[in-house]
């Protein structure tokens, strides 16, 4: 029994180890055959206009609500700490930095992942159930030129706008807590804002978004196109793609840092 339990644990591993690859193949010739069909991008604006404001419009209440109560909770977090060291004033040049630099991208790359990329592995996952994809390729419509990389593109636009969002309503955030919990004036917060606050800081959160969302895109869309086993495979589908997003979030944030920051 325990030779047989041993095998199974093998097994599963290395089904395991075969699905993720063959995933990550997946993802990989999906993202390189939508930079193929860049060369259509102004052919397919509209959907990617469309795309665009059902990604950033649509989310932004809810980023912004994110973005807002982490600001809200860096700052208390910090500020009780400097706090006790009498450094109190501090918490805003805190606050901006890693907004900017972590927690802005992030929080947003989060928040997009459960909103957006669950919405795209669902919707591509019925018109994969559905059989539309294969009536797409019936009539020599490529369903990548026509619904991933309109997807892709817009996630990736979108994803550092609504950062920028972020870290401003964020640090607005902070700044309202140093007032009221910390006792820390306005100007005095945003003066170590703009003090400690650095372009490399900034540019850094905006590469992290960028590549978060063509990461989320590129994952949902994937999961979406190989859905299968009707409705149940839809779900799957989303729950899958939301959780390896939020995984290689934190993956390549962590990369991305190691990169601008240190040594990989």
């Amino acid at each position: 029994m325990g030779a047989m339990a041993r095998a199974n644990a093998f097994a599963a591993v290395g089904r395991w180890v075969v699905e993720a690859a063959l995933l990550s193949g997946y993802v990989v010739v999906l993202v390189l055959d939508s930079a193929y069909w860049l060369r259509s991008l102004w052919t397919k604006r509209r959907e990617v206009v469309a795309q665009m404001y059902s990604a950033g419009v649509e989310s932004f209440g809810v980023t912004m609500v994110v973005a807002f109560f982490a600001g809200m909770i860096v700052a208390l977090s910090a500020g009780i700490e400097l706090a006790n060291f009498g450094q109190q004033n501090a918490v805003g040049a805190l606050v901006a930095v890693s907004m900017c630099r972590e927690m802005g991208p992030f929080m947003c790359g989060l928040t997009l992942a459960a909103c957006v990329g669950s919405a795209m592995a669902a919707e591509l996952g019925t018109m994969k159930v559905s059989e539309e994809i294969d009536a797409l390729e019936v009539m020599s419509i490529d369903p990548v030129r026509m619904l991933v990389m309109p997807r892709i593109v817009a996630l990736t636009i979108m994803c550092p706008i609504l950062t920028v969002f972020s870290d401003l309503v964020g640090t607005l955030g902070g700044a309202v807590v140093a007032f009221y919990r910390l006792d820390v004036d306005y100007n005095i917060y945003f003066q170590f804002s703009r003090d400690f606050l650095n372009n490399k800081a900034i540019w850094t959160g905006l590469a992290k978004a960028t590549v978060f969302g063509a990461a989320i895109a590129s994952i949902s869309c994937a999961q979406g196109l190989r859905t299968e086993r009707g409705a149940l495979g839809v779900g799957q589908a989303t729950r899958s793609s939301v959780l390896i997003s939020f995984i290689m979030i934190i993956v390549l944030g962590y990369y991305m840092t190691a990169l601008f920051y240190g040594d990989l």
